[in-house]
């Protein structure tokens, strides 16, 4: 091969590879580009948040990258997978019996918001119309069925064992005297199921997605102030040790003014920011 064109093919080479490193959005080089950042995130109303802050985020050099899920196993074993840079779906207690369940190393970095569990009706209008035998659909992963069977024992329906706390099922109901059929289901199936039940409870994000509000259809709901809205918020969880400098950003976008009024004006009460 000639010297000449050993030259152009090595230039044409360069070119290429240069291309391709444009192509990458991994990390800022200080010439403009852009550092992506992909959470994974249940549709409603985590995705619609993180929606609301990708401008934000771009005026500080971060592309928002949204990766959607319908449940709550996928998020966190696809970051634990690193397949994801973080996600946002869950609160504390639940994170923390996936990683005990799961052999995860996760952890939560930013609280954003509350979203309040709900009592609705399926065939049954109202608690008081509860009958012998009725059936209840509660979640079936562990923290979230704990938590639907504490506000039904606020509600007079059943009583459980007081040492059973966030890991009570309906193993641990000591009372039940309409002897309630008690359901457990996958979360995000329940409000598809209330026109076979008589009463189900639902987590807020399945809620709103179903088009129901906590504060409006609910027939009790957990209270704002309650110690479950500092228990269960909602958090940004990322792979344990992950200290890049995005994370920071991102907390001061999800905590910034302009998140408190978008969450308030939008969600109405079905959603409570705690920041």
């Amino acid at each position: 091969m000639k010297k000449r064109s050993i030259v152009l093919l090595l230039a044409v080479m360069f070119v290429l590879v240069g291309a391709l490193a444009g192509c990458g959005t991994s990390g800022d080089n200080g010439d403009g580009d852009t550092t992506t950042l992909r959470i994974g995130a249940t549709p409603v109303p985590h995705s619609e948040i993180l929606e609301f802050i990708k401008p934000m985020l771009l005026e500080e050099g971060i592309e928002l990258e949204i990766v959607e899920f319908t449940d709550y196993v996928q998020p966190n074993m696809a970051l634990a997978n690193e397949e994801l840079d973080a996600n946002f779906f869950q609160h504390v207690p639940y994170l923390e019996d996936f990683n005990q369940n799961n052999d995860t190393a996760l952890s939560a970095v930013i609280l954003v918001h509350f979203e309040p569990l709900g009592i609705y009706p399926g065939q049954t209008a109202s608690l008081e119309d509860i009958q012998d035998g009725d059936k209840v659909a509660v979640p079936n992963d562990t923290t979230n069925e704990a938590r639907a069977l504490l506000l039904l024992q606020e509600a007079g329906l059943i009583e459980l064992d007081p040492n059973a706390g966030l890991e009570a099922t309906i193993r641990n109901i000591i009372s039940n005297p309409k002897n309630l059929d008690i359901v457990e289901l996958e979360a995000a199936q329940i409000s598809r199921a209330l026109p076979d039940v008589n009463i189900g409870v639902i987590n807020g994000n399945y809620a709103i997605q179903a088009g129901l509000n906590a504060g409006e259809d609910a027939l009790m709901a957990e209270d704002k102030e309650s110690l479950a809205a500092q228990t269960f918020a909602n958090v940004i969880v990322i792979r344990t040790g992950d200290d890049r400098e995005m994370f920071e950003t991102l907390k001061t976008a999800l905590q910034s003014d302009e998140v408190r009024n978008f969450l308030e004006e939008k969600y109405e009460g079905a959603v409570v920011p705690v920041f």
